[in-house]
């Protein structure tokens, strides 16, 4: 009896797993196409190579987001004028329609 309420614990833990790991997916819960998905993850490979060949934004400080071309900014930044570069580095990049700029700066200076 143990093991068959075993077997049905461990069956039912596989056969669910998958499905736990996947519905924070934004493909599997419909809101981007496998198409658009790698469309975003080339939009952030060129805006982060963009930024780790510029001299005044640090590409190492600022986090790239992309989900249908809107692309979300997010770290921590030196200047104003950085914070400035990277937003235009992003709008610059073809296929992104909109950037939200949440970059910090340090307070306290």
């Amino acid at each position: 009896m143990k093991r068959t309420i075993a077997y049905i614990l461990i069956s039912a833990s596989v056969a669910l797993a998958p499905l736990a790991f996947t519905t924070g997916c934004a493909v599997t819960q419909g809101r981007e196409s496998a198409k658009s998905y790698a469309k975003d993850k080339e939009i952030v490979a060129k805006i982060k190579a963009a930024m780790y060949a510029d001299r005044v934004v640090k590409g190492t400080q600022v986090d790239v987001k992309s989900l249908n071309g809107v692309v979300q900014l997010s770290g921590f930044v030196d200047t104003q004028q950085a914070r400035d570069r990277a937003e235009q580095i992003a709008a610059s990049t073809r296929g992104v329609v909109q950037v939200y700029n949440n970059i910090l700066l340090p307070t306290g200076r």
